[in-house]
């Protein structure tokens, strides 16, 4: 072939080869099934947290989960859709976050220890008092912290440790806790009474030691101190909560299936939430001043 002829044909190879490069550049792509806009549950530092953008199990809505009964002061009247109460309002505040109203929220009913045991979960986030622990976190998710736990101290009503207003008005009464509990490390570390407390395997004992008379007051987490003293203990006040003693504070976290897609943006809208002030003036209304929880000094 004459190099005329040759040299001809190898520029019209190059401009083919040079046009197609053009048109598969404009052609659209595919989507990366690792942006992180697709739903799904791995979620990546691309991830958008725009309503449209997040996988949740229903598109256009927003499910969260509790356990029942829902009770006070975490939610009014045994109905978490009312948006009343401490976990109610926390929960609708974060949908808003979310680009959530309202309407667009779902509410589901998973028993508190299948909301952090092993398995996919049928809820977007759930909320019901539940710690965050480097053990529950095998298994799912958590946001940031929503609330501080602390620990209470519940007396029957008319006693004389339900008088008391300082940790200085409970040295010298009947102290009890779950062993190997946070709640036994203050009554020793905190309070440090001249009776030696005592100690029991399980809350229900300690709760029945508190109605016998066996001891004058015992300390539980406030949460639980809630509970008991609406639905189990009702003639049991709860007297004051401590103070944290310094350290990470336990904390309640909204639990998410492992590896959830959704985990980032939560904890975005609960980091936000708790910046502006939001947490703090939810928690006034509804759990400072829901029950008679003074601090003890």
């Amino acid at each position: 072939m004459p190099l005329a002829q040759r040299a001809l044909r190898r520029a019209a190879s190059t401009a083919t080869v040079a046009l197609l490069a053009v048109a598969v550049g404009c052609a659209p792509q595919p989507e990366n099934p690792a942006s992180g806009k697709a739903s799904g549950k791995t979620g990546t530092s691309g991830e958008t947290c725009a309503k449209g953008a997040l996988g949740t199990r229903t598109s256009g809505e927003l499910t969260i989960a509790t356990d029942e009964p829902a009770y006070e002061p975490w939610f009014k009247d045994g109905k978490p859709a009312n948006g009343k109460g401490f976990e109610s309002a926390v929960a609708y505040a974060v949908a808003k976050r979310l680009g959530y109203d309202r309407s667009e929220v779902v509410w589901q009913t998973v028993p508190f220890n299948k909301a952090f045991a092993p398995g996919e979960k049928t809820f977007d986030f759930d909320i019901n008092q539940v710690s965050i622990s480097a053990e529950r976190k095998k298994a799912v998710d958590f946001s940031s912290g929503y609330y501080d736990v602390r620990q209470a101290v519940i007396a029957l009503k008319g006693s004389k440790a339900a008088g008391a207003k300082s940790l200085a008005d409970l040295k010298h009464v009947k102290l009890g806790a779950q062993v190997g509990t946070t709640s036994l490390n203050y009554i020793d570390d905190v309070v440090k009474p001249d009776r030696q407390p005592a100690a029991y395997a399980k809350n229900d004992q300690a709760k029945s030691a508190l109605k016998n008379g066996q001891v004058d007051a015992i300390v539980v987490d406030l949460p639980t101190a809630f509970y008991i003293t609406a639905a189990e203990v009702t003639d049991a006040k709860i007297v004051g909560q401590f103070e944290n003693t310094g350290g990470t504070p336990e904390r309640f976290g909204l639990v998410l299936d492992k590896g959830s897609a959704l985990t980032p943006c939560v904890t975005k809208a609960v980091d936000a939430l708790r910046e502006d002030g939001t947490l703090a003036s939810v928690e006034k209304q509804w759990l400072s001043e829901a029950v008679d929880a003074p601090v003890l000094k």
